[in-house]
């Protein structure tokens, strides 16, 4: 079984990784080699990289499983203390599924949902207590389907004016996070893993965690935050 070394200067928590008996280390983060400043981008830069930047559906719209429920997340950005950061929810620890995982505010797309912007609007206010009427649509990030649960995500970038006043639903969210960017880009924080699955769920599949102060954040939520990352310190054409 492989078994990762631990996270320097005690990061990481204490959410569940289901790792395949199979799996090695991985390669650094695509922005290692910049400087600092590179690394610690402004808020205009990110939201200019989202706008500049074409979504794309992966895998292809001819991959997608049939019956794949769609569902709208929202990558929330804000700016504070100068830099900016981004809203991230650990779900309710009761949950039958996923529960603990850091994600996005979001879900699945219900029939009142004009589109899965609405949706995403939607979650976020039942999970976070966020006013949509407070939110700045900045564009969408690359869509993808979720191995597990067979989810079709596509995420929407917003922004809110300064830090919000974000109350969980303790149904569902057991801590809205506040991430700066520039955490998340520190060097300590990044670790990628290949893991070999079957056939069936992709064969294999790089994995990139963000070892966060008491979170691990893995899976679709870190591939969508190294995706918005990359483009913003690296180009459109970064993985």
């Amino acid at each position: 079984m492989f078994d990762p070394p631990p996270a320097p200067g005690g990061r990481g928590g204490s959410q569940h990784i289901p790792r395949p008996a199979k799996a090695r280390m991985g390669g650094p983060a695509p922005w290692a080699g910049l400087p600092e400043h590179r690394r610690r981008p402004r808020l205009e830069q990110v939201l200019e990289a989202v706008v500049a930047t074409r979504p794309r559906l992966l895998p292809s719209p001819a991959t997608v499983p049939p019956g794949s429920a769609p569902s709208g997340v929202l990558v929330l950005l804000y700016e504070h203390e100068g830099e900016p950061w981004v809203v991230l929810t650990r779900r309710a620890w009761h949950l039958r599924h996923h529960a603990g995982e850091v994600s996005f505010p979001g879900g699945r797309r219900e029939p009142g949902d004009a589109d899965l912007w609405a949706t995403a609007l939607r979650e976020a206010a039942e999970e976070t207590g966020l006013g949509p009427g407070t939110v700045g649509h900045v564009g969408q990030l690359d869509r993808f389907v979720t191995v597990g649960s067979r989810s079709l995500v596509c995420p929407f970038v917003a922004t809110v004016e300064g830090r919000p006043d974000l109350v969980p639903d303790p149904a569902e969210v057991d801590q809205v996070l506040h991430v700066p960017l520039s955490e998340l880009t520190d060097p300590e924080s990044w670790r990628e893993e290949v893991w070999s699955l079957d056939a069936a769920f992709g064969g294999e599949r790089t994995m990139t965690f963000f070892e966060l102060h008491g979170d691990t954040v893995w899976g679709a939520t870190a591939a969508v935050l190294r995706r918005l990352l990359s483009i913003t310190v690296m180009g459109a054409t970064a993985g």
